[in-house]
């Protein structure tokens, strides 16, 4: 009841900047029972006498979160105020609604909002939160990077980035990130992004890129043409890639090692019979979970157990009746009994404890092998998989026998 109450109240927080703040009623001894930071404010050798209190670095509604998890034993986070709910939790050492708000981040933590909870998760000094950043921004490397948070990010996160061995992204989109977030440094500083400013605002983040480790096309068409770059890096870049003589560059000249694709395989062993498994347009499908997050790149599938085939594929995965991912692409298969891999466009990020729907629909002429002995549980990278059929299959797949031999996934 004494929740953002007047009745009885003894203190007054004027919150927010000036303009936009509002007027918040408290009570001291309630305060500061709950907060070692309000009990100096009130009862230690500074406390502030003043019945008002201003407090312009906090947003009204994060201090009104913190309030009524101090006053009701309630928390009220959503994905528009929990960094600033976090921010004044740490402040006033409201030690369990600022874990509660880590906690939230994680669960929420996406390819479009990662770069941006890494520059204020290294702000609020919570490297756990961080390494889940990083889970993402590798796997999904190039979703964050386009992604509009990223041109948010301060200068040394920037660097951070840049300088990441294992992100799962081509030299050039990093380049074309960084170009974006130069352009946007520009406007905040009130500066036109030309070429030139573009070069000062990425100080020497610029010298992080791997630019030798493009293809020489990718760097004529991109970077040489960028104006980025002055006359002397552009030349010496071309001739490291032309001359025998390489010489000395500012830049990295190794490429990212990336993250190395794991592959689940569920069968134990494959065959093929002359009057099966034959693709008609129709789906193979099965459902898996898994115990741990991990990111699932795409399928591992068979192909042809005669001549060199050509397929059609379209792949798709789906959690709960809904489509999280698809592609349609083709694949040849030279008719061993290998797998061949069909990808998403972008790495799915897959949660534990939930079953999901595998699917291909393939379109060939020929027979293909298929799998045997399937296994409803694999451990694979300290990673526990369930198998499950599904009613999606129509073409015989199931968890003992079939198709979609692999599951291939970053962890």
């Amino acid at each position: 009841m004494m929740f953002n109450n007047a009745l009885i109240s003894d203190v007054t927080f004027v919150v927010g900047p000036q303009g936009a703040s509002q007027r918040i009623p408290g009570h001291k001894y309630l305060l500061g029972v709950s907060s070692s930071v309000f009990y100096a404010m009130f009862y230690g050798e500074l406390a502030e006498e003043k019945s008002e209190i201003v407090i312009p670095d906090a947003e009204p509604p994060a201090f009104l979160a913190m309030l009524k998890y101090i006053y009701c034993d309630e928390m009220d986070l959503d994905a528009d105020s929990v960094l600033a709910t976090l921010y004044v939790a740490k402040k006033y050492m409201v030690l369990h609604l600022a874990r509660a708000c880590v906690s939230f981040l994680k669960t929420s933590l996406t390819a479009r909002n990662a770069c941006v909870l890494l520059a204020q998760s290294r702000l609020f000094e919570e490297p756990e939160l961080a390494d889940r950043c990083w889970e993402v921004i590798d796997a999904q490397a190039e979703l964050a990077l386009r992604s509009d948070s990223f041109c948010d990010v301060d200068l040394e996160t920037l660097a951070a980035i840049l300088s990441r061995e294992t992100l799962n992204a081509a030299e050039t989109v990093v380049f074309e990130a960084a170009l974006g977030w130069a352009a946007a440094e520009c406007r905040r500083s009130v500066a036109t992004p030309t070429p030139g400013n573009m070069r000062s605002a990425l100080g020497k983040a610029l010298h992080l890129l791997r630019l030798p480790a493009m293809p020489l096309s990718d760097f004529a068409d991109g970077p040489a043409q960028s104006g980025v770059l002055d006359a002397r890096e552009t030349l010496d870049v071309f001739l490291w890639h032309t001359a025998r003589g390489k010489p000395e560059l500012p830049f990295p000249t190794a490429p990212r090692r990336g993250l190395q694709p794991r592959r689940c395989c569920r069968f134990q062993s494959c065959t093929f019979r002359s009057n099966q498994w034959r693709y008609h347009g129709r789906c193979d499908a099965v459902q898996f979970s898994v115990d741990r997050r991990i990111f699932l790149g795409g399928f591992g599938l068979f192909g042809s157990s005669g001549a060199r085939t050509e397929y059609a594929a379209r792949v798709e995965l789906k959690r709960g009746g809904t489509v999280v991912a698809h592609r349609a692409s083709r694949f040849t298969a030279d008719g061993t009994p290998a797998t061949f891999p069909v990808y998403f466009e972008h790495p799915v990020q897959v949660e534990p404890d939930a079953f999901y729907t595998a699917s291909v629909v393939l379109d060939g002429p020929s027979l293909s092998y298929f799998g045997q002995d399937g296994l409803t549980e694999v451990q694979c990278e300290g990673i526990a998989f369930q198998f499950q059929c599904s009613s999606d299959s129509t073409n015989g797949t199931g968890v003992q026998g079939g198709q979609i031999p692999e599951l291939i996934f970053y962890s």
